[in-house]
């Protein structure tokens, strides 16, 4: 299982960027995805998740509204739309699945919020 992001950046308070978690060594599309984030000094916390099939999604209280995650089944790829960023937003970024019970994480995309 290879899990690789890509997409973070430097952006201003009020920017956008989107993320993108590219999937191979399992069937993707079968399994769910989860994006989390850490700053520093801070724990890993859970951002964002999407279901298999893309029906279903779920996002962490501050984020909600200003971010939204999908998945593209063909491409085996799975999006963190980010927009209104705030300095708050400031983490390295990890997608993350669990097929048959394992966890696998990405090697993370750092996002700076700043002017």
């Amino acid at each position: 299982v290879q899990l690789v992001e890509s997409g973070g950046g430097l952006v201003q308070p009020g920017g956008s960027l989107r993320l993108s978690c590219a999937a191979s060594g399992f069937t993707f599309s079968s399994y769910g995805m989860k994006w989390y984030r850490q700053a520093p000094g801070k724990e890993r916390e859970f951002v964002a998740s999407i279901n298999s099939d893309g029906s279903i999604t779920n996002y962490l209280d501050s984020v909600k509204g200003r971010f939204t995650i999908s998945r593209d089944n063909v491409r085996n790829t799975v999006y963190l739309q980010m927009n209104n960023l705030k300095p708050e937003d400031t983490a390295v970024y990890y997608c993350k699945t669990t097929p048959n019970g394992r966890a696998y994480w990405g090697q993370g995309t750092q996002v700076t919020v700043s002017s």
